[in-house]
């Protein structure tokens, strides 16, 4: 693998404003997201992992060393989760759910309403630190949730959309009310790329939909 660069926003600090402020992503992204990103790299070169990518690496964490398993866990979990948590969202009311993206997620779901209140549902019950995720499992759409860094890839399902409910992604702007960002967040979704990333075959990781 080489060395992970520090992957650059597809928008600018104001581009979610009011809903997500520039504050908090320039912090996000250049302060917390660069953090994970060196630590990643020290973990890489002790590893020595070669010419994998990321995502095969975090689909294999169990042939890693134990010590650089947990740190490539925690830290590369938290570059491939922020970039796709970035690259997810555009400025609010730009995009809308294609037919093909509609007509899925209502066969999943009933209706973009009722996922949306689902993936709302998923944020708020997450305890703690975490995601709530859209993820493909075979045929079929499903929401699940993962705790601290951990990523859908390392079970095996293709994450289509994520939502950071960890407390640096929204305490700055909405303090303790998850719930506020959340229904901030779900005027952000960028559904071109939520097509994209469903369309995308046979791995949903490209680097264009992920950052890799």
């Amino acid at each position: 693998m080489d060395t992970i660069k520090l992957k650059e926003l597809t928008y600018n600090y104001k581009a979610l404003c009011p809903l997500i402020s520039d504050t908090t992503l320039e912090f996000h992204h250049d302060k917390h997201l660069a953090s994970y990103v060196e630590k990643l790299n020290t973990a890489i070169q002790k590893e020595g992992i070669g010419d994998k990518t990321l995502v095969e690496v975090l689909a294999s964490l169990d042939t890693l060393t134990p010590e650089n398993a947990t740190a490539i866990r925690n830290n590369g979990g938290g570059v491939f989760n922020h970039n796709f948590y970035f690259t997810g969202m555009t400025a609010a009311t730009t995009t809308q759910p294609s037919k093909l993206v509609e007509d899925k997620i209502t066969k999943d779901f009933g209706s973009i309403q009722a996922f949306k209140a689902a993936f709302k549902a998923a944020g708020m019950a997450q305890f703690g630190s975490g995601w709530a995720w859209l993820v493909q499992n075979g045929d079929k759409l499903e929401i699940i949730t993962t705790a601290n860094q951990d990523t859908p890839i390392e079970l095996g399902l293709c994450p289509i959309l994520t939502m950071d409910v960890w407390e640096h992604a929204y305490y700055l702007d909405y303090q303790n009310m998850r719930d506020n960002y959340i229904d901030a967040y779900l005027q952000l979704i960028d559904w071109n790329m939520v097509e994209k990333r469903m369309t995308v075959k046979p791995d949903c990781c490209s680097e264009s939909c992920c950052g890799k």
